[in-house]
């Protein structure tokens, strides 16, 4: 039956286990057990109490023993202080002096480092004693409590005293010598010695009571000075109050929060019988009335199956949050999780993502792990899962520039067949793979994908791997399909980085690619093209003539000419574009322009006939007259000076009035205008336009004088009507300008007068200019006289000649001499 019943908690422990394994909520603490020196000492003794010092641990056993430790668990020193249990051990806060009590009564407290030690032995029931040390350095006790039963438990935190009896908890003030408070025990049902009050203090004023499945946290307030009268000054109040599911072994303040040791019995679903089950290590926060769960873990400690609750003790360590579950057969310690076991839960959840994010977070702080592993084992997980773009991009961040590790993850990706997913990725500068990893991917792009291969041929530098390796393969792949335009363009790419300019411009011509002018500028591949004229003009004309005119230098107009020969549209193309930039560096071309322009272009032949002044008229006009060029022949006509038969053909051809009309005002020829009339005084509607537009060149009434009498003229009237309009505009327009001429001549002629009238000035730096002697006398006592002209020319008067009888009026010689006009005297000064 026992085994029975063994065998069963054992399959509930491990179920517990799977279930905690399979929830996606991160545990608060992390568990080991003590070891070294505790194993050894649990093997052959039990724990039963424990206290924790910044420096060590002390550890009290059934059998009356008090062991020292370090934090892993070794023996440092070994007290043999009864032959019972020990119940209770206390340290002071320099860890100098400890305090043992045990189950036959005795109190001991010795110095561990000095010989010092007290011993008092008590009998039952025992009382709460205080010990004092006086100025005579002898100790001097008082009674703090007694008449209750046993103390179960003692906390001393500053200037309070916190203690459990069978009643109830006490906290008693050292500083008034007073018991502020008396908080009793809820369920009285439960034994006390069985389930004892769990106490601590979270700070100097908030004391942690756990008894039973009840939790109290009180506060020790300062009472106010109208309250006191006969009461202490200080007191407690209960801030919270709340009932656990399970009894309580020990309590530790984390923070706001609390570390609750509970002892759990569960019943048997098969035998229905109570056992006791793992203990539970719960992180709760508390509120005014109840609390929430943070976290919950079962502890698997040896012996947990025959432990009773008093058999368990939760002591904590305040400056590392360490906590110590104590148990007869083990002791397990409890911290806080770092970053290094937030990482590791994550790996553990195959959360890849997250994990390496918070390595990167936390980079400074991890010890255990590493960035570069943690991004391994994620692309490796990424790879398992089939996801290979993405592990190929996470490629780029976790590897960096370690060209091994670079070279390592491509030969994985080889091994499964997915060279294509690491190849967008690959580095291309620093650092740079070794040129067989980037030929080996060329290679599986071009046994399976043309237009990848293509795209990494564009991307990829061409120094990164064996050029004369990869133009081989395309070739032997060429040789299977000749046509393939993407392999050619490849092709000619690839000849472009190892400079086989002249291979590569073949291709772009062959293909007839965009990309062969701008190969052909970059490359300056114009002796390369000297005899691919004629595909370059095919492939794009604009282009290529735009090319070829503006490296003149490179290629001749000559050399151009001739290679276009046999293809005269071309030629006509280039001729034309350079006479457009340029009227007179193809002037040796421009009779041959006449009939290229006449077959292929001949809108732009009378432009080229108007601006050429380099060609040959009259083979222009021979070219035109046979093909009946009428506006062509006409124009070379005029301009050979021929006028009178270009405006008759204009006539006789295109019967055109207007056409006429405005040949003969550009040649502005009475002869003209003569002919036109005399061609016209038969045909009415020519008389009309000539009525209508003549007005301004030729006298109208010389045309109305010849109409012949009854002759039916259409719009007579309204062309008429036009004449005498015209007319009343000429004559309005002479009023006009004579106005305006009168208007000028006044205003001209009252600004002459304004300043003839003005004073001149006349100072020593004047001279006279006939003599070039100074105007003005040195001495002002002489008399002098001195004639000033409108000029401002001025001179001595006995300088000027005397005025004759023909000519009685005295004018400036210099400016008559100038022929300026005359100048006459304004001013004669005389003294």
């Amino acid at each position: 039956m026992a085994e029975a019943e063994e065998q069963e908690t054992e399959s509930l422990e491990e179920s517990t286990d799977e279930s905690e394994e399979e929830s996606e909520e991160e545990p608060k603490l992390k568990y080991e057990r003590l070891s070294n020196g505790v194993t050894e000492i649990l093997q052959k003794d039990a724990a039963s109490c424990m206290t924790v010092h910044d420096k060590f641990l002390a550890l009290g056993t059934h059998y009356g023993k008090v062991y020292l430790l370090d934090v892993q668990g070794n023996i440092t020193q070994k007290f043999d202080v009864s032959p019972v249990k020990i119940n209770q051990i206390s340290l002071d806060d320099s860890g100098e002096h400890m305090g043992v009590c045990s189950e036959d009564g005795k109190l001991q407290v010795f110095g561990l480092y000095s010989g010092e030690e007290f011993h008092e032995t008590f009998d039952c029931p025992i009382k709460l004693l205080l010990f004092e040390r006086t100025w005579m350095n002898r100790w001097k006790s008082s009674v703090l409590h007694e008449g209750e039963g046993n103390i179960r438990s003692v906390k001393w935190r500053g200037h309070l005293i916190a203690w459990a009896n069978n009643m109830g908890v006490k906290v008693f003030d050292i500083t008034s010598k007073q018991r502020i408070s008396n908080v009793p025990r809820d369920d009285i049902s439960l034994r006390p010695d069985m389930y004892p009050c769990s106490l601590c203090w979270k700070d100097n004023v908030t004391l942690i009571i756990g008894w039973g499945t009840s939790i109290k946290i009180c506060s020790v307030k300062e009472r106010h000075a109208s309250e006191m009268r006969d009461l202490p000054s200080r007191y407690v109040e209960i801030v919270s109050q709340f009932e656990t599911e399970f009894y309580i072994s020990g309590l530790a303040p984390l923070c706001d929060q609390l570390v609750v040791l509970s002892y759990v019995k569960e019943v048997s679903e098969k035998t229905e019988r109570e056992y006791c089950a793992r203990p539970r290590l719960d992180i709760i926060q508390p509120l005014p009335e109840t609390c929430e769960e943070i976290s919950s873990d079962a502890l698997t400690v040896r012996g947990f199956q025959e432990n009773e609750c008093r058999d368990y003790h939760l002591e904590y360590s305040e400056g590392e949050s360490l906590f110590y579950v104590v148990s007869p057969r083990d002791v397990v310690v409890a911290k806080e999780r770092d970053q290094d076991d937030h990482i590791d839960w994550l790996l553990e959840k195959k959360k890849y993502e997250e994990a390496l994010m918070a390595a990167e977070i936390s980079q400074r702080n991890i010890k255990r792990h590493k960035i570069l592993d943690i991004g391994l084992a994620y692309v490796n997980h990424l790879v398992e899962r089939g996801e290979y773009d993405m592990a190929a991009r996470k490629c780029q961040k976790i590897l960096g520039k370690n060209a091994s590790l670079w070279e390592y993850e491509v030969y994985k990706f080889k091994e499964i067949g997915q060279l294509k997913a690491i190849s967008p990725y690959l580095p291309r500068g620093d650092p740079v793979l070794k040129p067989l990893i980037y030929e080996m991917i060329l290679h599986e792009f071009l046994e399976s994908d043309y237009e990848g291969f293509a795209t990494l041929i564009r991307e990829w530098p061409g120094d990164l791997y064996n050029n004369s390796v990869i133009v081989q393969a395309v070739r032997d792949h060429l040789k299977k399909d000749s046509q393939n335009k993407t392999l050619l363009k490849t092709l000619a790419e690839l000849y472009t980085y190892d400079k086989n300019y002249g291979n590569a411009l073949e291709i772009y011509l062959t293909l007839r690619h965009k990309d062969v002018f701008q190969l052909i500028h970059k490359h300056n591949l114009f002796s390369s093209i000297k005899d691919k004229i004629v595909l370059l003009m095919d492939f794009d004309s604009e282009k290529a003539v735009d090319m070829l005119l503006d490296n003149e230098d490179k290629i001749s107009i000559k050399k151009v000419v001739e290679e276009l020969e046999d293809r005269p549209e071309l030629q006509h193309v280039y001729l034309h574009k350079l006479f457009k930039r340029d009227h007179h560096k193809g002037q040796r071309y421009h009779e041959k322009q006449i009939s290229l322009y006449a077959e292929y272009d001949r809108p732009n032949l009378l432009p080229f006939l108007r601006d050429s002044t380099h060609c040959p008229l009259e083979k222009a006009l021979e070219i035109c007259q046979q093909r009946n060029f009428v506006e062509e022949t006409v124009y070379l006509l005029s301009r050979m000076g021929n006028s009178r038969s270009a405006l008759k053909m204009i006539m006789e051809e295109l019967h055109d009035v207007d056409k006429a009309i405005e040949f003969a005002k550009e040649q502005d020829d009475g002869e003209l205008w003569e002919d036109l009339i005399l061609y016209s005084i038969d045909k009415p509607p020519f008389i009309t336009g000539l009525l209508n537009n003549i007005g301004t060149h030729v006298d109208p009434i010389l045309l109305i004088h010849r109409i012949k009498e009854g002759m039916e003229i259409p719009n007579l009237r309204d062309s008429l009507v036009k004449i005498l309009q015209d007319y009343n505009l000429q004559i309005l327009l002479r009023e006009g300008c004579k106005k305006i001429l009168v208007a000028d001549s006044l205003s001209l002629l009252k600004k002459m007068h304004r300043t003839q009238m003005k004073g001149v000035l006349v100072d020593e730096e004047n001279i006279c200019e006939s003599c070039l002697s100074p105007i003005l006398p040195t001495d002002a006592a002489k008399p002098f006289s001195v004639v000033v002209f409108h000029c401002r020319h001025m001179f001595h008067k006995e300088c000027l000649p005397m005025p004759s009888m023909n000519a009685p009026a005295q004018y400036c010689n210099i400016c008559s001499a100038k022929n300026r006009g005359p100048g006459s005297a304004i001013l004669e000064m005389k003294k």
